[in-house]
């Protein structure tokens, strides 16, 4: 336990300053040998030879300008000053030492916290119900703040803007601390009664046929669909692009777009709005979903709680269920 920079502004025989460079040791061995009043106990304390106990004593001795143990026949009794410095010197000490304890784990019930928590469409709609019954039961002072996605993940975990990042990960910084949770597959929604919507198989033909909602909060247009259409001779017409899930799905329902939307999370959206659901005929690889977070909030308990908790209802130990699907698409589904 060392802590360079500390001078002490002792005096010598003279009564001239004699300025003595302290570290956390010498503070250590200070109060080791104002409880032992003994230079051996303290060096026995201390795991140290004698010899250079004496040595840290002269130190001492020097730099508070007090003899700090003095002969009493055959036994050391402290001077005044150091009686008075002896419950000084043990509480810095104590407190020196907790500030490297370990640090006990968080008490949600005891938590009062806000959490800026930067999500995605799915995420908030699959993922979100389950996470705040669940800090909503175990921490009740714990706020839960959603961010959109529009805040770019990396420069706003490093400025401390986000505390917790959960998507698809694609623009962290290096330093990041990144965890899967889930992979997501996409499915296809449309409006009941949408030619699309007859509960028999979709061929890539009949669905690259349809106009499309693309999905993308930088506005896109193509994406991994239009790649897998295009190596089978086959391209589809998006006619609107929009930022965000929701969005894309109420449009489903009012219109006659297909709509991409990820299942597992989020996967009961569809359903409340009375949407058709249907494979998606395309070899599309899924979405990775993970959790992002700054170094600084690493060995912080308290956020290490929140992640456990995301981490749990990522598997699906929430109200809903809601396990992120891992299911390949549809095998034997092709272009006509």
């Amino acid at each position: 336990m060392t802590s360079g920079g500390v001078t002490g502004g002792g005096t010598t025989g003279g009564g001239t300053p004699d300025p003595v460079s302290l570290d956390m040791n010498l503070l250590v061995a200070l109060d080791a040998l104002l409880e032992e009043e003994s230079v051996t106990g303290a060096a026995e304390r201390m795991r140290v030879t004698p010899p250079a106990m004496s040595r840290t004593l002269a130190r001492l001795r020097r730099a508070l300008g007090d003899p700090v143990l003095v002969r009493a026949g055959r036994r050391l009794v402290p001077t005044p000053r150091a009686l008075e410095l002896r419950p000084r010197v043990h509480a810095v000490v104590r407190q020196a030492r907790d500030l490297f304890a370990a640090v006990p784990p968080a008490d949600p019930a005891a938590l009062t916290r806000q959490f800026n928590v930067q999500a995605s469409d799915p995420v908030l709609t699959g993922l979100a119900p389950a996470l705040i019954a669940a800090v909503a039961r175990q921490a009740p002072g714990v706020t839960l703040r959603f961010l959109p996605e529009s805040l770019e993940g990396g420069p706003a975990l490093r400025e401390g803007g986000v505390d917790l990042e959960i998507g698809v990960l694609d623009h962290t910084d290096p330093e990041t601390c990144v965890e899967p949770l889930a992979e997501m597959r996409l499915v296809a929604a449309v409006r009941q009664g949408h030619p699309l919507a007859t509960g028999r198989r979709v061929t890539a033909r009949a669905f690259a046929r349809a106009d499309h909602i693309s999905v993308s909060r930088r506005g896109r247009l193509r994406g991994p669909v239009d790649t897998c259409l295009a190596e089978l001779g086959l391209r589809r017409r998006v006619a609107v692009a929009v930022p965000g899930y929701a969005a894309a799905l109420f449009l489903c329902r009012d219109t006659d777009l297909v709509c991409l939307t990820p299942a597992g999370f989020g996967e009961y959206c569809p359903e409340a709005l009375g949407l058709h659901t249907f494979e998606i005929p395309l070899d599309l690889p899924p979405l990775s979903v993970g959790m992002a977070w700054h170094p600084r909030n690493d060995a912080d308990p308290t956020h290490a709680w929140l992640r456990e908790r995301v981490r749990r209802c990522a598997a699906g130990d929430g109200p809903h269920g809601d396990a992120p699907e891992v299911r390949p698409p549809a095998a034997g589904i092709g272009a006509d």
